[in-house]
């Protein structure tokens, strides 16, 4: 009995993948083009927020067009080419066979007892600890610590449950070793971004009901804390985000019912488990928790809420916005001067955390 529903389950699962492709294709036949990369007028921007945003439109058009496999490649290859002209202060070291995946970025006045654990964003289909140096590199300089950038697996050749599970892993592999092998962490932080900062805030959850060593802090830039997969169009900050607002539109256009099976379909994972929607799980008893996020981008609200109610259930989450920001501007250091006073914030958070006033 069971094997006959699941077949049939299966056999609806892809009639709404064909559904949601059809209906994909005819909203790019009579959208506007010119309507995906809406930005706020020039004559109010610097010209390195210019820039910025014509790096990020580059994102866009380099997988305009492409569908599929040979549309992930794209965005993948691209992001990790934004850190081909960066020249990182730190060492990039391999960790060493076996798992975790990823990279050690180590600063000169690290120090193996510090660590952190950096989960990149890329919509958990793309980005990698290469594409994401120019965080890691900062942030291991500014806390003198050797930081993981776990190489996590992506979607769709994976299950979106694989990368918990390698950000899991990495966090208790990092409990008990450093840059040069087997040694306790005496300060420990995740962090993340985006899709990342989705995946770090739903591992700390993970870590107190574990009952494992909490780490000494929390950083999520511009995390993803809830999936949106309802009422898309009527999102804030829809026009003013450059990085996730032309996408959102055209889900925006997909009928809810669709949009959610596809979800489920193509995450295997429901939008309101708290493993993919952190904001949906109980809240109490993180560590110290700092959260950037842009008050251009979509998921401001979100992220809102998620301090509001963390802080409702007693743990300490603080929230910083910053005004006319694209989405992960931290990337765009050191052209973007407010992605250093970023920095420059998180690395006072850091020091208050160590200091007990945070």
């Amino acid at each position: 009995m069971f094997g006959i529903a699941w077949f049939a389950m299966m056999w609806f699962g892809l009639i709404m993948v064909a559904l949601i492709a059809a209906v994909m294709v005819l909203l790019r036949r009579h959208h506007d083009a010119g309507d995906d990369h809406e930005a706020p007028p020039r004559e109010q921007q610097s010209e390195a927020r210019q820039e910025v945003i014509e790096r990020v439109k580059g994102m866009h058009t380099a997988a305009e067009g492409l569908h599929g496999r040979a549309r992930v490649k794209a965005l993948r290859n691209y992001m990790d080419s934004m850190s081909d002209d960066l020249e990182p202060v730190s060492e990039i070291r391999a960790p060493g066979s076996g798992p975790p995946r990823g990279e050690w970025v180590i600063a000169p006045e690290a120090e193996p007892e510090r660590r952190i654990l950096y989960i990149h964003g890329g919509s958990w289909v793309a980005g990698s600890p290469k594409s994401h140096r120019a965080i890691t590199d900062r942030l291991s300089q500014l806390a003198h610590a050797c930081v993981f950038a776990v190489d996590y697996r992506l979607m769709p050749e994976n299950r979106y449950l694989d990368g918990v599970i390698d950000c899991r892993q990495a966090y208790r592999w990092l409990l008990e070793n450093g840059p040069d092998g087997e040694a306790t962490a005496d300060f420990l932080v995740v962090a993340g971004d985006s899709a990342g900062g989705s995946h770090a805030l739903g591992l700390l959850a993970w870590i107190r009901d574990q009952g494992l060593q909490a780490p000494t802090a929390a950083i999520a830039l511009s995390p993803s804390t809830e999936l949106m997969v309802t009422s898309l169009g009527k999102r804030a900050n829809l026009k003013s985000d450059v990085m996730l607002g032309p996408t959102v539109k055209k889900l925006a256009r997909i009928p809810s019912p669709l949009l959610w099976w596809g979800t489920v379909l193509g995450m295997r994972v429901l939008p309101t488990n708290p493993i993919a929607s952190p904001l949906r799980g109980k809240l109490h008893g993180l560590p110290p928790t700092l959260i950037h996020v842009s008050e251009s981008e979509i998921l401001l609200e979100n992220a809102q809420r998620y301090a509001e109610k963390a802080r409702a259930a007693g743990s300490p989450v603080e929230l910083e916005t910053w005004p006319d920001m694209v989405h992960v501007w931290h990337l765009f250091t050191p052209l973007l001067p407010e992605a250093e006073e970023a920095f420059e914030h998180i690395g006072e958070f850091l020091s208050r955390v160590e200091a007990g006033s945070a």
